[in-house]
């Protein structure tokens, strides 16, 4: 019983409500109705009086409701406020601290009113003027865009209004906005039913329509059948009118992310529109140091291959301004481009380490030793089958055209560098994950292009779930004998599922234990997660490239294809002892990510970086001889006479006065787990000799340089671009691709790009 009270109680009080609110709700319709007609009335008066035309049966409009007009106007009255009010204050609380708020308009000059447009007209008319070119001076009046709604809901452009003036009668549909409408125009109604299916589609040549500020039209001129779609539709419509806006807008930097305010179109504003937030991610690491030789004598780090910083810098350039500093890794923009270095003759040997040594030219007092490493080219006959699985990140993030699309294209240019016996399989991502191609031969081309063809992108990203099917589809296939590797193309946007990175890194530090290897092809901008990319690549026994470009994607998957697929050796680290008799200071350029311990060289367990056939690799240091002036002050209690070191694998049976240091190298071949030492002595003599590489060494110490100067590091010394720029021309040497002509262009883009 008593909760039927209860009940009864609350029935009635929402039924008093309701009773109290509907006379309201029903006298604010009435007054926009009264007031758009009154105002249409007014003005097709004075355009009859104006242009020679009348309306020989005027309709009558019905005495207005003063309280509700002043109130529209923002007159204060004793009714009711209404909500539109307080969303004005709100706006104007925004735009005052420089925010504008979805769906207003911001216009730097005031908008013509109705009196300016009956002004005008005069005037024309007064000047002998035409009546399309009066048209033009009441055209801004439309605050929808290029076109007006008539009374039925179609639509009518500008041309309608000229050729209305230039009529015996004045056109029906013809309708102008009132103060009150423009300061409604400006917050978007409520959601309201949708329009019957026997109504034409409310809809804009300017992207507008039905959405983005002015989706209840029917609702405020009184059309409530014509009026919106509900609040549930509009946000994939408003997406879909966003990517068709007004082309004058200047394009987002994310295609798949459009700019919110872009459907407002109109020059005035432009200066309003928000970019979007850049939620690219990268690893901050700080700059490696100038290290004292007498106080650590030993550098040791692993090599890395990877080129994706080199195309990150240049699509930020090529779109005007200087990329984040924690994108620039000197080391890959060097190792971005192929270089002629000396290459071992047999597959016996998998690479070929090479010292020069060469003055630094961005400090006299000091020397450059460039160490560089040319891996073995494997013939077209000696190189193995391959397994590979293509898993493609499908996710809604990964619709823009430079992404799926990017993707698509790239997987057919390599589906093409095939062999017959290789095979692909196919395994994508979104909300879940799925087999789209089961293993197939390479020889069924058409299979496997169709399957790329279908894919589509939507829903979220299990971006684990789908590396753990990857992983299982390469094992049901996996050949010892043959190259077992994942091409994961992601932008590396994970949000469902395993989303933290050291535990997605412990997860493939297992899986790299059963031979297959794990690579990347990161695209996107925006929204990129290269942090997370590298890690993955990194701990995978694999490469992270960015695609940002088709040209970009034939390189690495063409060109490139065999480095990029088949390993030579895996594990490679480099380890340099410096002679404290002839080198007070070193640093290594780059490599901040790849540093690693020194009593990691002899572990075996310890990951490194790979080689893959044909690769160049290249690392530079910078030394301070000794006499020259240092950067790091002696330590007083330095001088304490140190125990003589116990022989070791490699060395010498004593250090020769004319050596700078000792160069040591470990690697593994891919199918072994025990490592093999190279050993060469870094001595004066390099120094002396004119060698086939000391162009392709110049070369890369200029695009050093260049990195150093993108990434802001204080060691250049007043070096500048226009010197890079010198250095590299005076060093260009072949250019069969293009590579280092696009580098060029890029340092000079560099000396203008906004920050």
């Amino acid at each position: 019983m008593n909760v039927s009270s209860r009940s009864t109680q609350a029935l009635a009080a929402s039924v008093a409500a309701l009773v109290l609110a509907a006379p309201f709700a029903f006298q604010h319709i009435q007054t926009l109705r009264v007031a758009k007609q009154q105002t249409f009335t007014r003005v097709q008066t004075e355009l009859q009086s104006r242009n020679g035309f009348s309306d020989p049966a005027p309709k009558p409009s019905p005495a207005p409701n003063v309280d509700a007009v002043r109130r529209v106007e923002g007159g204060q009255t004793n009714g009711p406020k209404l909500a539109i009010g307080v969303k004005e204050k709100a706006d104007s609380a925004k735009q005052k601290s420089g925010i504008v708020a979805q769906g207003s308009i911001a216009p730097t000059a005031p908008e013509p009113r109705v009196a300016d447009a009956r002004q005008d007209v005069g005037e024309a008319k007064a000047k002998g003027e035409s009546a399309n070119e009066a048209a033009k001076r009441i055209a801004p009046l439309d605050l929808v865009g290029k076109s007006q709604l008539g009374a039925n809901g179609e639509e009518h452009t500008n041309a309608d209004l000229t050729e209305g003036l230039g009529a015996t009668s004045p056109p029906s549909h013809l309708h102008w906005h009132t103060p009150a409408e423009d300061k409604l125009a400006t917050t978007p109604p409520p959601p309201v039913a949708a329009a019957p299916a026997a109504q034409p589609a409310m809809r804009s040549r300017d992207g507008l329509g039905a959405v983005g500020g002015y989706a209840g039209l029917g609702q405020y001129t009184g059309e409530a059948s014509k009026a919106a779609a509900p609040a549930a539709n509009l946000n994939a419509q408003l997406g879909k009118r966003m990517l068709e806006r007004d082309a004058s807008v200047p394009v987002p930097a994310d295609p798949s992310k459009p700019n919110r305010y872009a459907w407002m179109g109109h020059a005035d504003e432009q200066k309003a529109i928000a970019l979007e937030e850049n939620r690219d991610k990268f690893d901050a690491k700080d700059i490696n140091p100038v290290k004292q030789v007498a106080s650590e004598p030993v550098s040791t780090f692993s090599i890395d291959v990877d080129t994706a910083s080199y195309s990150f810098v240049r699509r930020a350039l090529n779109a005007g301004h200087l990329p984040p500093k924690d994108a620039v890794r000197v080391e890959e923009l060097i190792n971005y481009f192929p270089y002629a270095y000396p290459a071992p003759e047999t597959a016996e040997t998998p690479f070929k380490p090479t010292v020069t040594v060469m003055p630094s030219p961005w400090n006299a007092a000091n020397k450059l030793v460039h160490v560089a490493i040319k891996g073995y080219d494997l013939k077209s006959t000696e190189r193995p089958r391959a397994n590979l699985v293509f898993l493609m990140d499908v996710s809604g993030s990964m619709a823009g055209e430079d992404r799926l699309p990017l993707v698509k294209n790239a997987f057919r240019l390599l589906v093409d560098q095939l062999k017959p016996e290789d095979t692909v399989g196919i395994v994508t991502y979104a909300s879940g994950s799925g087999i789209a191609l089961e293993p197939t031969k390479a020889s069924d081309k058409a299979k496997i292009l169709s399957a790329i063809d279908k894919l589509g992108a939507g829903g979220s990203t299990a971006g684990a779930e789908g590396i753990r099917d990857a992983y299982r589809l390469a094992e049901s296939g996996f050949d010892k004998t043959a190259v077992n590797r994942i091409l994961l193309a992601t932008d590396g946007d994970f949000n469902v599922g395993i989303t933290d990175q050291n535990e997605l890194k412990g997860f493939i530090e297992r899986k790299r234990q059963s031979g297959i290897f794990l690579s990347i092809l990161g695209v996107g901008q925006g929204n990129h997660n290269d942090a997370l990319m590298q890690t993955l690549a990194q701990n995978g026994n694999g490469t992270a490239s960015y695609v940002d470009t088709l040209n970009e994607a034939r390189k690495v998957l063409v060109d490139e294809a065999s480095s990029t697929l088949f390993t030579i050796a895996k594990d490679v680290k480099i380890q340099i002892e410096w002679n404290p008799a002839r080198v007070a200071e070193y640093r290594l350029i780059g490599y901040e990510t790849r540093n690693l311990k020194r009593e990691d060289f002899n572990n075996d367990r310890v990951d490194a970086g790979d080689i893959g056939s044909g690769h160049t690799v290249t690392a530079i240091y910078e030394v301070t001889p000794v006499g020259a002036p240092k950067l790091v002050d002696d330590l007083r209690y330095s001088k304490v006479a140190a125990a003589p070191a116990p022989a070791r694998e490699g060395d010498s049976a004593a250090a020769s006065p004319t050596e700078l240091g000792f160069l040591k190298l470990r690697y593994k071949r891919p199918n072994e787990d025990a490592s093999q030492l190279v050993t060469l002595t870094i001595a004066d003599g390099l120094e002396k000799s004119v060698s086939p590489i000391a162009g392709e060494a110049k070369f890369s110490v200029a695009v050093a340089a260049f990195g150093q100067l993108m990434k802001g590091e204080p060691y250049t010394q007043g070096y500048t671009f226009d010197d890079v720029l010198a250095l590299a021309q005076s060093a260009r040497g072949d250019d069969p691709f293009g590579y280092r002509a696009e580098f060029l262009n890029l340092v000079r883009l560099a000396k203008s790009a906004r920050p």
